[in-house]
């Protein structure tokens, strides 16, 4: 059973950082395209930041360019999103996907609000 489960969010300040973390259980990683999405309430899920089975390329919205970096552990079948210079527009849902051609598996979800 394949299994997808973030952690590491919460209630941050302006300029905080977090790390999201997504275990991934019941399939091989490095075969797989990793991603993060968000939505935040009221709007459309956003593609955050997606890696490659590869690793060879990672790519970034627009909004987060610079601020998040995406990282990848194949051996431990671990995603992380590291988050830096937060500010109010990241609040959202951040949920882990994984996709290996007609496969695609998701996360449960982690909140993060960002709020002084």
């Amino acid at each position: 059973q394949v299994q997808l489960v973030e952690s590491g969010g919460g209630l941050v300040q302006p300029g905080g950082s977090l790390r999201l973390t997504c275990v991934v259980s019941g399939l091989t990683l490095s075969w797989y395209t990793v991603s993060w999405y968000r939505q935040a309430p009221g709007k459309e899920r956003e593609l955050v930041a997606s890696s490659t089975s590869s690793s060879r390329t990672t790519t970034y919205a627009d909004s987060v360019k610079g601020r998040f970096t995406l990282s990848r552990d194949n051996a431990k079948s671990t995603a992380y999103l590291q988050m830096n210079s937060l500010n109010s527009d990241d609040t959202a849902v951040y949920t882990c996907n994984a996709v290996f051609g007609t496969l695609t598996f998701w996360g449960q979800g982690t909140q993060v609000t960002v709020s002084s």
